[in-house]
Parts: structure tokens; C-alpha cells; sequence
């Protein structure tokens, strides 16, 4: 995606207007609450370019991400203590109320969902078998670094769809638009804080390798392997339906594909991960921030004004 001079010049003033730390010009990271009030009715269950299947596998990402979320909540907010860097302390905090509001947004999108009969409540039983008697009970070492490598698929997945601005406008659900762009925009923004907590309390290479699997399992492979389910579920005639197996292979590719895919061509992105030298900021998405924020967050035009109550920023403590 390239940036027009004018947009350019309009979202580097926003962006030069955050507030940034003095010692490093870090920028500091606002907590936004969101309305979205989803009415199941205007859910465009084909949200994700009019694909079924593909858009099966966001539904399902949506059901699982809760848990996700409240384990990165939960895991920053036990190693918070144990900071010494006053701002990171603060950007932990900006994590986790990023991750809190993310968590309850798609909770109000999935009880939504439920309404267009897609298997919510079979996903959250799933989801609660792999946190509750897996991811959960992990021993704090080992969830710091699972954090890590979670939010380093969310940082891939949220750069591919940076990258793929088009993808959002291919349905008139505004609101699943405005969810999944808000979401991406934040998961940007903070896709390097739980790298540098793991980083400052653990720093072990073999150990932070041992958290990139189970993330890469879980988003890849299960994650995948429910959403087969979803258009059975809702239709079960699709069993039958020529059009429907059909549209597998394009669903299939839009995903995994090598060359556009999202996961398929963000492989090398992905198993970067396993540099022993990596950190996320190796991929700059500081132009795609610039734009974004403009585009989403300008008070007259931006995609997500009608849906934003409030913004803060967290004061910093030593």
C-alpha cells in the first residue's frame, strides 16, 4: 500500500502529536474504550471477501482470542511487579488495558454471533479445554514467554492486514470493519511490549522458542481446524452443496497461500521469530501507524470516531 504525500503529512501530524517518552523518544500508548453495540441482524457472516470459509476461520479467531488475551492480561499483570524501567511498567499497563477492552469488544462480537447461529458456545467450551487444562497452567516462566509469542502472531496478523487495507471494504458490515481495524491498529502499536518484558526478566533464547509452538498450534492449526466446522453448523446442507466445497480451495488460499495468504505469505515473517537477534521492531510499521491513525481515528472522517467513548493514557510511576 502506498501513502499519498497529503495523507502522509496529515497522519505524521497526529502521530508527531503522541505523547513520547524523553529518554528514547519511545511512543507511549493510549487505552481506548470502544462502543460497537453489534446487532446480529447487519453481521455479514461472509465479512472476510465474501468467502465462507475464510471468513469462518476470523469468526473463530474472534471466539478463541478472548482467551488469548486474558492469558497476555494475566501473565503481564503478574511479571508487572517485577519491572525496574518505569516506562515499560507504563507500556505494560497500556498492554493490558489495550487487551482488556480487545477481550470484551469480541465477547460482545461473539455473543452476536451466537445470534447468527455460529457455534460460540461449542468454541468457548474448545478454547476453555486448551486454556483451562493447557495454556493455563503453565508455569509463569514458560506464559511469559507464550505472551511473547502470541502477541507475535497478532503483530504478523495485524501487518498483513496493514499491508491489505482493501480486505476490510469488501463487505458493508461497518462494524465487523471498525472491530478488526481498531484491533490491528493496537496490536501494532504494542506488538514489541511483551517481547521487551520477556526480554528484560528472561532474556533465554531456548525458552522463548519453547512459547513460539504452542502460539504457532494453537492460532494455525486449531484455530483453523474449528472454523471447518462453522459453515456446517450454520447451514448444514453446505455438507451437499457443490458451490460450497468448491469455494474451499479459494478460502483455503486466501489464508495459507504463499503468495497473498495471510499466514502463507507472512511465513518468513512469522519464523523470524527464531532469529536469536529478533525483535518486532525489525519490522517497521511506523508509516502504516502514521496512516492509520488518521484514518481510523481523524474526528471528522475517521472509521472508528463513531464508536470511541474515551482514551487515556497511563500515568507513569516509578
Amino acid at each position: 500500500m502506498l501513502l499519498t504525500k497529503p495523507l502522509k503529512k496529515a497522519a505524521a501530524k497526529i502521530f508527531a502529536a503522541a505523547p513520547f517518552s524523553l529518554e528514547n523518544q519511545t511512543p507511549i500508548i493510549p487505552i481506548r474504550h470502544m462502543k460497537f453495540d453489534f446487532d446480529p441482524k447487519k453481521l455479514d457472516h461472509k465479512f472476510y471477501l465474501n468467502a465462507e470459509l475464510a471468513s469462518a476461520y476470523f469468526a473463530s479467531l474472534s471466539i478463541f482470542l478472548t482467551r488469548g488475551e486474558d492469558l497476555v492480561i494475566d501473565t503481564a499483570r503478574y511479571h508487572r511487579d517485577f519491572i525496574k524501567d518505569p516506562l515499560l511498567k507504563q507500556r505494560v499497563t497500556s498492554l493490558i488495558g489495550q487487551e482488556a477492552i480487545h477481550s470484551k469488544m469480541h465477547e460482545e462480537l461473539n455473543d452476536a454471533l451466537i445470534e447468527i447461529d455460529l457455534p460460540v458456545k461449542l468454541f468457548r467450551t474448545w478454547a476453555g479445554w486448551v486454556f483451562d487444562y493447557g495454556l493455563d497452567r503453565l508455569p509463569q516462566p514458560m506464559k511469559l514467554s507464550l505472551m511473547a509469542g502470541i502477541e507475535h502472531f497478532t503483530a504478523v496478523l495485524a501487518e498483513y492486514m496493514m499491508n491489505h487495507e482493501e480486505i476490510f471494504f469488501h463487505s458493508q458490515d461497518e462494524k465487523q470493519r471498525a472491530i478488526w481495524m481498531w484491533h490491528m491498529l493496537e496490536e501494532s502499536e504494542h506488538k514489541d511490549i511483551a517481547f521487551d518484558v520477556y526480554q528484560e526478566l528472561s532474556n533465554n533464547y531456548t525458552l522463548r522458542i519453547a512459547g513460539f509452538f504452542p502460539a504457532l498450534i494453537t492460532i494455525l492449526v486449531l484455530i483453523s481446524a474449528a472454523s471447518l466446522l462453522v459453515p456446517f453448523y450454520r447451514n448444514p446442507k453446505n455438507l451437499t452443496s457443490l458451490r460450497y466445497w468448491k469455494e474451499i480451495p479459494h478460502s483455503f488460499k486466501l489464508i495459507f497461500g504463499l503468495k497473498d495468504g495471510v499466514y502463507g505469505s507472512s511465513l518468513k515473517h512469522i519464523f523470524d521469530y527464531l532469529r536469536p537477534d529478533f525483535h518486532p521492531n525489525d519490522h517497521d510499521t511506523s508509516e502504516f501507524l502514521e496512516y492509520y491513525k488518521e484514518r481510523l481515528l481523524n474526528p471528522e472522517t475517521g472509521i472508528l470516531t463513531p464508536y470511541l467513548t474515551k482514551e487515556f493514557t497511563p500515568a507513569l510511576r516509578s
